[in-house]
């Protein structure tokens, strides 16, 4: 493989929420966004854009059953189809939820139990070399566990260390198990780039701690050492000593890229009294993805982007673009960009917390399978930068 990765995604977020009555519901992206009827379409649509990769990945809460126990069926209709297209999944096997007889992320069994899952994936589908184990490990375990909106909804420290834990766990557990059966699996680690601004003087120590949480994922999965201050809270809130030296011995960074998603969400102001509030792009993409490739060195891959705004999209699919471009061009190892997703998607606009059922414009194409301006761009710029942007030589890409 030589080619940069133009790449696509179908959106298949499934955490599970609670409802005004007090009942909780699962959130199915792929249902709510009609990907399971139209997956055939979906799926030409790709092809048609002149896209070669896409994000996907079987709905993880419907595929395993309990411990030993697999669905396939619809992903080996859907797997099937991108093997005939010619279409390259990036296997997406967890994004956000885990099946129900799982519960949520604070199960310190489950991830030993999703590298089991990942292992008969690649069993199964062999021929599949890039793979997300688990997406946005850092925002999953924020939602569910700090911000208290998503699976078991709850709003401490020592709960989002423990989720933080399971999450990395599993994800270091699924590289292995997968490299036992596909030792020439590569893993795109799509996770948030983010930052936080203070709002003045007194809030920069608050920002300084925040600044160094957002690594916390990439660490823990990429072994690299925290701070002594991030040590300290991991600590505090239930890690043993341990456990997090664990991280140091067992990670598998040399099969790694580093996907990094930005969106005009992903900065933040961070308040007197250590609230969070959005600024709006300030930095801006270079300059995020160039803190996170100072720290890890690895290669890096935009897995992540859109814009809920039909008549500005355009426009910033070509800033991203250009802030990509430009990263290459001095020197950081960019293999590929993604425009995140294939299709509108559904209730996003409240962090899928509210099931309101409105249509969000953030795809290529909206939910009749009608082009947005947004795709005509991006297939306008896959036309004209494909053929002169072959990756540079990496060892992750040798004996393809």
């Amino acid at each position: 493989m030589g080619q940069f990765m133009f790449a696509t995604g179908i959106e298949n977020s499934y955490p599970t929420i609670l409802l005004p009555n007090g009942s909780t519901k699962r959130v199915d992206e792929m249902e709510k966004c009609r990907h399971y009827q139209c997956w055939e379409e979906d799926f030409q649509l790709v092809k048609e854009m002149g896209i070669e990769f896409l994000r996907f990945g079987p709905p993880y809460f419907k595929t395993h059953l309990g411990p030993g126990k697999y669905d396939w069926e619809f992903s080996d209709k859907t797997f099937r189809k991108l093997k005939e297209l010619g279409i390259k999944p990036i296997a997406d096997l967890c994004h956000f939820g885990v099946p129900d007889w799982i519960g949520n992320f604070q199960n310190k069994e489950w991830p030993a139990l999703f590298a089991e899952y990942c292992r008969a994936f690649a069993q199964r589908y062999k021929w599949v070399r890039f793979i997300t184990p688990i997406n946005e490990i850092y925002i999953a375990a924020m939602f569910s566990a700090r911000f208290g909106w998503w699976n078991e909804r709850l709003s401490s420290d020592r709960s989002f260390v423990t989720a933080l834990h399971n999450l990395c766990k599993a994800n270091v557990l699924a590289m292995h198990a997968i490299l036992d059966v596909n030792p020439k699996a590569i893993f795109v680690l799509s996770e948030a780039s983010e930052f936080n601004h203070p709002r003045n003087p007194s809030c920069s120590a608050t920002a300084y701690i925040y600044n160094q949480r957002r690594f916390l994922s990439s660490d823990l999965t990429y072994g690299q050492p925290v701070t002594f201050e991030m040590y300290e809270y991991l600590m505090d809130n239930g890690m043993t000593r341990e456990e997090y030296h664990w991280f140091c011995n067992n990670h598998r960074k040399e099969h790694c890229v580093m996907g990094t998603d930005y969106y005009e969400t992903n900065e933040h102001i961070v308040n007197n009294d250590g609230s969070v509030t959005g600024s709006g792009e300030i930095f801006g993409y270079y300059v995020i993805a160039h803190q996170y490739f100072d720290r890890y060195h690895l290669p890096i891959m935009h897995t992540e982007t859109n814009l809920p705004d039909v008549e500005r999209a355009p426009t910033w699919i070509r800033k991203e673009w250009a802030n990509v471009h430009r990263l290459r061009e001095d020197g950081v190892p960019m293999l590929g960009f993604t425009y995140y997703s294939l299709t509108d998607q559904v209730d996003w606009d409240t962090a899928l917390v509210q099931d309101n059922g409105n249509v969000n414009p953030l795809g290529l194409y909206d939910l009749d399978r009608k082009i947005r301006p947004a795709g005509e761009t991006y297939r306008e710029i896959i036309k004209e930068w494909a053929h002169i942007l072959p990756t540079k030589s990496h060892s992750l890409y040798l004996n393809c």
